[in-house]
């Protein structure tokens, strides 16, 4: 009987990260700009399916993104709270499992109590190094997908790859310069080029 042998050090596939943005890239955008209830969620075409795919293939699921509607006092973070729980119930429910949500709810100019700064408000990389130090995985072998500038400088920053997506605000809306190394008609379609091995990396 054959015995299945671990890989040799250094020679196995590095642990890899995909930080998907929450609205505009993994959720479609209500005309008022942010969700107000939960059954208002409604995921981007096919992200579903193609999220659990890179799961079963290795890939950790991470959810980032700024709450404006929070932190702006649009909506009770009790209220937030349901959303979130409903994200992640749909996730779940289609088999995909985010290792951890960093989705930040503070600005430092928003109000009480969310008008502090986090590490885990984007551009900021809080939540690529946190975790590459929890999770070990390998940020240069990790892509960051967004909808906006701000998400991808993030990714910039903390030195990993960088999609972007049509489906919300557009990574044209001159806020930072930056240059995805892919961008694409929605989240689904990135994940099935870097998936499959042939996009074009730096």
């Amino acid at each position: 009987m054959h015995r299945s042998l671990p890989s040799l050090p250094g020679t196995g596939q590095p642990r890899r990260g995909l930080f998907v943005d929450h609205l505009g890239t993994l959720l479609q955008v209500p005309a008022r700009g942010f969700l107000t209830h939960a059954e208002e969620i409604d995921f981007t075409p096919d992200a579903l399916e193609v999220l659990f795919q890179a799961a079963q293939s290795g890939w950790n699921v991470y959810l980032v993104g700024n709450e404006s509607s929070v932190h702006s006092g649009a909506v009770e973070e009790s209220v937030w709270a349901e959303i979130h729980d409903g994200i992640l119930a749909g996730l779940r429910t289609h088999g995909v499992c985010p290792v951890r949500s960093y989705i930040c709810i503070d600005h430092p100019e928003g109000q009480a109590p969310n008008n502090k700064d986090s590490v885990y408000r984007l551009p900021n990389t809080g939540a690529m190094y946190h975790a590459a130090q929890a999770d070990g995985i390998s940020l240069p072998h990790s892509w960051v997908i967004g909808d906006e500038t701000i998400d991808l400088v993030a990714g910039w920053r903390a030195g990993c790859h960088m999609a972007g997506v049509r489906t919300g605000a557009a990574v044209q809306d001159g806020a930072l310069h930056v240059e995805p190394e892919i961008l694409a008609d929605n989240l689904a379609a990135v994940v099935r080029e870097v998936s499959s091995g042939t996009a074009v990396t730096r």
